[in-house]
């Protein structure tokens, strides 16, 4: 009897164990797949212009995607850019309603490899705020950004990635 109620006990304590885990553990996976890599936000007054590195320079792909249930279509001008790290850069992006009525989305950004979005950084981004179009309405957003000259010398490559969602009024 004794060890049947000792089994009972253990068995939510390990659940509740494995539950508080799961965040580190999930933040450990991304930082390895590369997967869900969060950009950090920097104030255009942080930012020091001598520090530039000119002496090397970053491919930074940008990708854009929505999500089911939002009627807009999404895309960048321009597909990639070479930027030396310490520069500000500015990227547009397009977005296009398809539908007759008002409606409302939210951008999440991606970065991947994983290990460079702790030195991508945005001063400006559509992503900040949610973004409202009207009926049929067509807009070019912004995003300044800029990569850190601490960023790791394997890193030649970087892909800045948004998904709109779909915000919901009602």
């Amino acid at each position: 009897m004794n060890k049947s109620a000792l089994k009972l006990a253990i068995i939510p304590l390990l659940m509740f164990g494995f539950g508080f885990a799961l965040v580190p553990l999930y933040d450990v996976f991304c930082d390895i797949t590369g997967l869900n890599g969060k950009t950090g936000r920097v104030e255009a007054s942080e930012i020091n212009a001598d520090l530039v590195d000119r002496s090397r320079t970053i491919e930074v792909r940008f990708l854009a995607n929505t999500n089911t249930g939002l009627p807009w279509s999404f895309e960048p001008l321009v597909k990639k850019m070479q930027v030396h790290p310490g520069q500000v850069y500015e990227a547009v992006y397009r977005v296009r309603s398809a539908s007759d009525n008002k409606t409302m989305g939210q951008a999440v950004p991606s970065v991947s490899p994983g290990l460079a979005a702790q030195h991508f950084n945005k001063t400006e981004c559509f992503c900040f705020t949610q973004q409202e179009l009207e009926g049929r309405e067509t807009r070019d957003m912004p995003i300044q950004f800029i990569v850190d000259t601490d960023i790791s010398a394997d890193i030649e490559q970087i892909t800045l990635s948004y998904t709109f969602f779909s915000v919901d009024q009602g």
